[in-house]
């Protein structure tokens, strides 16, 4: 019945207070109960109620525990052209050493321009970019709903140009995670090969703007010791 709930509220919209089972994870007012693990401290900041990132410099801010199965609930905006940022789910938060980004499976997040500011030699990319593609990085795998080589992409074309806030439904148990951009779930992967760990925000640029982030934690699995992030102090 819980679970019932959870998917109306996500057809017919949410209201300002979060729905039964369900905590914020962002309070509109400071940064508790996140980490900043390699950006810097005015990455982030809080106007008006939304988590604003400045997108400068490439790095994540992570929640202040690990999740293993739950369902996350996220509305997000991008101001600028091209904007490029995502949610990494069962990540370990520790960066790279190349591109400064965790492990885990990424929720991406671009805003629609994204591939007309990115041609090579001519040749547009995919849009399925630019709509809440996942992925296995660093290191961690999935098994593509949707295939796009190992990522996968949704099936159906759902996020909002800047200046549009864009909601995000994130499904995640036993290393299966299901996406509904806007209201209908579109994408998919299962198998992660990681499916306990810390959420990350990334900031890869651009300025984004975050708003109603809210969790609702589901029973645990049968997570093994290899398939769970180790803890950071």
């Amino acid at each position: 019945m819980k679970l019932l709930t959870v998917f109306l509220f996500c057809a017919v919209g949410w209201a300002a207070d979060p729905p039964l089972g369900f905590r914020d994870l962002f309070n509109g007012k400071d940064l508790s109960g996140w980490v900043n693990v390699n950006t810097d401290p005015d990455t982030w900041s809080v106007v008006n109620g939304e988590l604003i990132c400045k997108g400068q410099p490439i790095g994540v801010m992570r929640s202040d525990r690990m999740y293993e199965n739950f369902i996350l609930h996220i509305e997000w905006m991008h101001t600028e052209p091209g904007g490029n940022s995502g949610v990494f789910v069962w990540s370990g938060a520790r960066p790279g050493e190349q591109n400064r980004l965790p492990d885990g499976v990424e929720v991406q997040m671009l805003e629609l321009d994204w591939p007309k500011l990115h041609m090579r030699d001519g040749v547009m990319p995919t849009d399925s970019y630019v709509s809440g593609e996942l992925f296995g990085v660093g290191g961690v795998t999935t098994v593509p709903d949707n295939p796009r080589a190992t990522r996968s992409r949704s099936v159906e074309m759902r996020c909002l140009p800047r200046g549009q806030w864009n909601t995000y439904d994130v499904v995640a148990v036993d290393g299966v995670i299901k996406l509904a951009i806007n209201g209908k779930f579109v994408n998919g992967i299962a198998k992660s090969s990681q499916k306990k760990g810390y959420l990350c925000l990334e900031s890869e640029g651009a300025k984004i703007h975050f708003r109603n982030i809210r969790i609702m934690e589901l029973p645990p699995g049968v997570t093994t010791p290899e398939q769970s992030a180790a803890p950071l102090p």
